[in-house]
């Protein structure tokens, strides 16, 4: 079926929820895709930093066929080797002590909510239920997570929201030093807020909020959804910080595409959670554990890739930096690792398409920053690539 008649199924039968780009993607390998006519695009999008070690890893794919022959599914009534075999390696390489397996961030982020409030009123023993969010904070589609999310536009049309939640701006430790009451469980935050525009805090705004936690006795929840299995320079965004958090939860690159999502708590925390409490039929599955354990090990055993990070993000940023100076409409460059932004003074929306004729995948969010998610497999050579295909672009304005 050619790609005009696939387009035209898709808007037949498929909900209207995406603002798609107008190519059906049949293959990927490596830092490409390619579509339904065999074009080639060099993939700066990496299914919302998801596909971290780029597309079909040959290690993540056999460990994906093994496990399907053996065991796809059964239920958390039993004991899973691959699920425990994950959790074993994540509290290995984190804080944390326990995990929880799900199938999404926002189902993490969910599961954190409760997890927050349980433990504030069955283990402190105190009727505390609020969490601390910041402005521009992107956390999920579900209830719970969108509720959580600090942007009225995800809010829009589904009102109410779940109460509990508290807006402040995010870098502002004297607004959330405002915020905190006698109802004030934990604080959420993204060490890096992806969604928001890429906004990176100022040096020791979340040791900050980790000293403010201890200071009322609250949970800090780091959302490593986007920022956490390398994307930032280190196995997790919080260990360039020198502190750790209370609760964490994971998703997008742990399965290197495959579902999967992860909360994770330090003992005390964890401990809230009793039988019962909370649950989740597909989370933690062999299958999805199995993938995410062949990722893991991965990023783990071949420290290449996220030594790697570091260099290549600060590359990007000079070579944006170098467009900065040449366009005034540009205006800021930021980043950390390969989460690296480019704010415009203009609509990001036709940049993006131009790209795409060009043979590059990017996203823009929050309408005027074009956002770059390659796996952490891309190349200098292949960056630089994208540096031209924006310089020729730019200079068509």
């Amino acid at each position: 079926m050619i790609t005009s008649e696939l387009i035209k199924e898709s808007q037949q039968y498929l909900m209207n929820t995406y603002a798609r780009q107008p190519l059906v993607l049949v293959k990927g390998r490596g830092a490409s895709v390619f579509d339904s006519e065999g074009r080639e695009y060099l993939d700066f999008v990496c299914g919302v930093a998801t596909c971290n070690l780029g597309h079909c890893n040959q290690h993540v794919v056999v460990a994906l066929q093994k496990q399907a022959q053996r065991l796809m599914h059964v239920s958390n009534h039993f004991h899973i080797e691959p699920q425990i075999s994950l959790a074993k390696s994540l509290v290995k390489n984190s804080f944390a002590d326990k995990v929880f397996f799900c199938n999404s961030g926002a189902e993490a982020v969910e599961a954190a909510i409760k997890l927050s409030r349980r433990y504030s009123r069955e283990v402190l023993k105190k009727d505390r239920y609020e969490i601390i969010t910041m402005r521009g904070s992107f956390h999920g589609r579900t209830y719970g997570a969108v509720s959580a999310t600090a942007q009225e536009k995800f809010h829009s049309g589904f009102e109410p929201m779940v109460p509990g939640f508290r807006f402040v701006p995010f870098n502002d430790i004297p607004g959330v030093e405002a915020a905190v009451n006698d109802k004030t469980c934990a604080i959420l935050v993204e060490p890096v807020q992806g969604e928001g525009g890429v906004n990176i805090p100022s040096a020791g705004y979340l040791a900050s909020l980790r000293r403010i936690c201890d200071k009322h006795g609250l949970l800090l929840m780091f959302d490593e959804i986007q920022t956490g299995m390398g994307r930032c320079g280190s196995l997790f965004a919080y260990e360039q910080e020198g502190l750790c958090p209370d609760v964490m939860v994971l998703a997008k690159g742990l399965g290197n595409g495959f579902p999967i999502g992860a909360l994770l708590a330090t003992n005390p925390v964890a401990d809230a959670f009793a039988p019962g409490a909370h649950g989740s039929t597909f989370g933690g599955n062999p299958l999805a554990c199995a993938t995410a354990v062949a990722a893991l090990e991965t990023l783990l055993e071949d420290g290449i890739i996220i030594q790697s990070v570091s260099r290549l993000g600060a590359h990007f940023l000079d070579r944006l930096g170098q467009l900065r100076k040449k366009y005034s409409f540009i205006k800021d460059v930021r980043g950390r690792g390969l989460l690296v932004g480019m704010e415009l003074d203009i609509p990001g929306k036709d940049i993006v398409a131009a790209c795409l004729k060009e043979g590059f995948l990017i996203n823009c969010t929050a309408d005027t920053v074009l956002r770059f998610m390659p796996p952490l497999i891309i190349t200098e050579e292949e960056i630089d690539r994208l540096i031209d295909a924006l310089d020729r672009i730019f200079s068509r304005r």
